[in-house]
C-alpha cells in the first residue's frame, strides 16, 4: 500500500494491500477500498462507499457525496463501485437515497468517462459506458454493456436496455429498448435501428441479429404495440433475446421509444 504524505485518509476508512493514493486526495469515513485500486491525485471519496478491486480513480473524481435530492435528510446511505472500474476525470457519482433503495451501484468493468454524473439510487450493470459530459438523473437504470454517447442527458426513473446505444447529444426521458439506437431529444427521439455493429461485436450469431432486426421492423410500425409484441413472439419464439425486448416493452413504467 502507497498513500501519498499529503493524502487524507479517515481513521475508519479500510485499505487492501496494494492500494495506492496520490497527492492531496481525501478518504472520508467508512469507506472501504480493495486489492490494487489506484486513487490518483486529488480524488474525493466523501463516506460510506466500497470500492472494489483493480480500479483506478482520475484527478478531481469525487465519489460518494451526499445525494442531490431536496428529500435527503441526512440518512447514512451508499455507494458501491465493482471491480475494473475507470473513472474519470472530474467524474461525479453520489450516493443513494432512504427513499430510492439507499445504494447507488457501479458494475463490474464500467467505463465512467470525464464529467460524467451520476447521480442517487442509479443501477448500472456491467460493461456500462458513459461517454463525457453524460449525465444520468436520480434512479437511472443501465443494463450491461449499454452505451451512452457524450453530452445525453438522461431523465429520473429512465432505463436503458441492455446492449443498447445511446448517440450523443441525446435527451431521454423514456426507456430506450435493449439492441436498439437511440438517437434525439426527449419525445423526438427515435429508435433507429438495431445496435448492428455492438451486437456483432460481443459475440452474437447472425440469426440472433436477423431476429433483433425482424423484430425492430415490427415495432417500427404504427401498428398497435400489444398486437406488434405478441406477433414478435410467435414468429421468434426461440429468441432469448426477442423475448428480452418484449419483456422490457410490456414491463416499462415510463413507456419505451419505438
Amino acid at each position: 500500500m502507497a498513500i501519498h504524505p499529503t493524502a487524507i485518509i479517515h481513521p475508519t476508512a479500510q485499505l487492501a494491500e496494494g492500494v495506492t493514493v496520490g497527492p492531496y486526495s481525501v478518504i472520508g469515513p467508512r469507506v472501504t477500498v480493495e486489492q490494487d485500486t489506484e486513487i490518483q491525485a486529488h480524488v474525493v471519496i466523501d463516506k460510506d462507499t466500497a470500492i472494489g478491486q483493480r480500479c483506478r480513480l482520475f484527478p478531481f473524481a469525487s465519489v460518494g457525496a451526499d445525494p442531490q435530492d431536496m428529500k435527503y435528510a441526512g440518512e447514512q446511505t451508499n455507494l458501491i463501485i465493482g471491480h475494473d472500474v475507470t473513472i474519470r476525470e472530474s467524474a461525479t457519482i453520489h450516493r443513494g437515497t432512504a427513499g430510492g433503495g439507499g445504494v447507488t451501484r457501479i458494475g463490474d468493468n464500467c467505463l465512467i468517462m470525464a464529467t460524467v454524473h451520476v447521480a442517487h439510487d442509479c443501477q448500472l450493470a456491467r460493461e456500462v459506458i458513459l461517454s463525457s459530459f453524460a449525465v444520468l438523473a436520480g434512479h437511472v437504470r443501465v443494463d450491461e454493456q449499454a452505451i451512452v454517447s457524450g453530452s445525453t442527458a438522461v431523465h429520473q426513473f429512465v432505463r436503458i436496455g441492455c446492449h443498447s446505444f445511446v448517440g450523443g447529444m441525446s435527451g431521454v426521458v423514456k426507456d430506450v429498448p435493449p439492441f436498439m439506437i437511440l438517437a434525439g431529444v426527449r419525445d423526438k427521439a427515435v429508435v433507429v435501428s438495431p445496435n448492428t455493429v455492438g451486437i456483432r461485436r460481443r459475440g452474437f450469431s447472425e440469426e440472433t441479429l436477423e431476429a433483433i432486426t425482424g423484430a425492430f421492423k415490427l415495432l417500427h410500425s404504427h401498428r398497435p404495440i400489444l398486437e406488434v409484441l405478441s406477433e414478435a413472439e410467435e414468429q421468434w419464439p426461440d429468441s432469448k433475446e426477442v423475448a428480452l425486448i418484449t419483456e422490457f416493452y410490456r414491463n416499462s413504467s415510463r413507456g419505451v421509444y419505438r
